[in-house]
């Protein structure tokens, strides 16, 4: 505990946005380069060493926060980032797209404002790659034994990683054109450039990992097959169903997913497109669910120039504080938090009908209306109470001429076959069923991330991944020295 007094001495600050006007006309980060390091010491000072570290069990990977914090605060960045990689694979991705649940369960966080854990982890992260402190760690030897994973998101790729580290041949299959998962195609770049993913990906390849792209395995490689060439398998394609809305009117052009949307926009960035053919340039949009793929779309729209933006939430709008009595430290609390894209549709006013930034609350979507060519210009609402039943007299209307359905994932699409070819058990709730060892009911085929927990958070997914890593390992060896940090049992903490 570098400074005894920093939790009293020293005031919260986290890492500064840039201002709005500025970054709403560019795709980069939003936080303002090189503002993190100079504040980032006095703010892990603010840690209080504590005896219990409770930041420790809201984490699903067990993060070592009071370790980094300390060494962080006595500028020993080498040994800092020791203890960062030695419990997460990826924190340079946790440290810019995870809500952050450890600060949930940070002991200061009773009374005060939490340590900004998430931001000395990002730079703890970005320090590293830029010092040489994440080399690649190939094996020392080979095991002999070949593993097929199956989905480049978190989940998949941390297990790669573990079991490539463990001295196995892995081989990554991916559908896609580019490696990622929803990290490439789901994240917008303000949230995170994608070239931390790309750096992570060569380290992975001078490591030894192989990667497959292009190839869904149950389409262009049966899965029966793929299962043959290899002595294990996990599968970890993420919960890409999503929920429908079944409203009238849902069949109007302009109604679309926004995992069709968001990964047009992404291209663009790619370079693969000039524009998107969904650009919400010019356009009214109205976004179908408040949560962080929302936001995501929000953002995304704002920056492509749209002529209004709402996002509607069917909850009602969250008190600023924690409710101790319905969710008490440490568990992960439902207040009102404002997102970088939030922020910037409040200043830029995109919402006029909007209860705060750009969002209404307690709004349930009754019907779509079109025009003769069969196109969306309208959305009907209207205002529900806490069980989401109608409130009289509520009804209103918004213009659209894009709709954007952010109501999250049900579970694995079975589209591809694989699945169904290899015949796993599903979950009646539309996820894999495995065991306490994370393996599925055929042999040798294992589950991880999404795909068998459901729609869940980075940090989770990359959790998921070394555990399952530690699973094969011992199947494949008969015991593992990986780390398995949750069960596929383990939930966040909740009252």
């Amino acid at each position: 505990m570098a400074d005894p007094k920093g939790f009293m001495t020293t005031p919260r600050r986290d890492w500064p946005r840039r201002p709005v006007e500025e970054r709403v006309r560019d795709w980069h980060e939003v936080y303002v380069p090189g503002a993190l390091l100079p504040i980032i010491g006095k703010q892990a000072d603010r840690c209080m060493d504590c005896g219990i570290p409770f930041c420790h069990d809201a984490c699903p990977l067990g993060n070592l926060i009071p370790e980094w914090n300390d060494l962080v605060s006595r500028d020993d960045w080498r040994a800092a980032a020791d203890r960062l990689h030695a419990t997460n694979n990826f924190p340079e991705f946790t440290g810019r797209l995870c809500p952050a649940p450890c600060e949930a369960g940070c002991v200061l966080a009773i009374n005060q404002p939490a340590v900004t854990i998430k931001n000395v982890e990002v730079a703890i992260a970005d320090k590293a790659w830029e010092s040489g402190f994440a080399p690649p760690q190939p094996p020392d030897r080979l095991s002999g034994r070949t593993v097929a994973v199956v989905g480049s998101g978190p989940a998949g790729l941390a297990a790669a990683q573990q079991l490539t580290r463990a001295g196995h041949t892995v081989a990554v299959y991916e559908k896609d054109d580019r490696l990622g998962g929803l990290m490439r195609y789901g994240i917008p770049e303000f949230k995170m450039e994608k070239r931390h993913l790309d750096r992570r990906l060569e380290q992975m390849r001078a490591e030894g990992t192989k990667f497959r792209t292009s190839t869904a395995v149950g389409r262009d490689v049966g899965a029966v097959e793929l299962r043959s060439r290899y002595d294990a398998v996990v599968v970890a394609t993420g919960a890409t169903a999503w929920r429908e809305l079944s409203v009238p009117g849902r069949e109007l052009a302009g109604v679309v997913q926004a995992m069709e949307y968001l990964p047009l926009a992404n291209r663009v960035r790619e370079g693969d497109l000039e524009t998107s053919p969904m650009s919400a340039a010019g356009r009214h949009v109205v976004i179908v669910g408040g949560g962080d793929t929302g936001a995501d779309c929000l953002g995304t729209a704002v920056r492509e120039g749209a002529a209004s933006v709402t996002q509607l939430d069917i909850y009602a709008q969250p008190g600023a504080d924690r409710d101790e009595e319905i969710e008490p430290w440490p568990t992960y609390p439902k207040i009102y938090r404002m997102s970088a894209a939030h922020e910037e549709a409040r200043d830029l006013r995109t919402a006029p009908a909007a209860d705060v930034d750009a969002r209404l609350f307690a709004a349930s979507t009754l019907r779509f209306e079109g025009d003769a060519s069969g196109c969306v210009r309208s959305l009907h609402l209207v205002e529900v109470d806490a069980a989401r039943s109608p409130l009289p007299g509520s009804e209103r209307t918004l213009p659209a001429d894009l709709v954007l359905l952010a109501l999250g994932f049900s579970g694995p699409d079975r589209g591809d076959g694989l699945i169904d070819q290899l015949g796993l058990a599903m979950e009646p709730r539309g996820t894999i069923t495995r065991d306490a060892s994370f393996a599925t009911n055929v042999p040798g085929v294992f589950a991880a991330g999404d795909a068998a927990r459901g729609q869940s958070l980075i940090v989770w997914a990359i959790a998921e991944g070394r555990a399952v890593a530690a699973a094969v390992d011992s199947y494949l060896t008969g015991s593992s020295q990986l780390p398995a940090p949750i069960g596929p049992y383990d939930r966040p903490m909740a009252v």
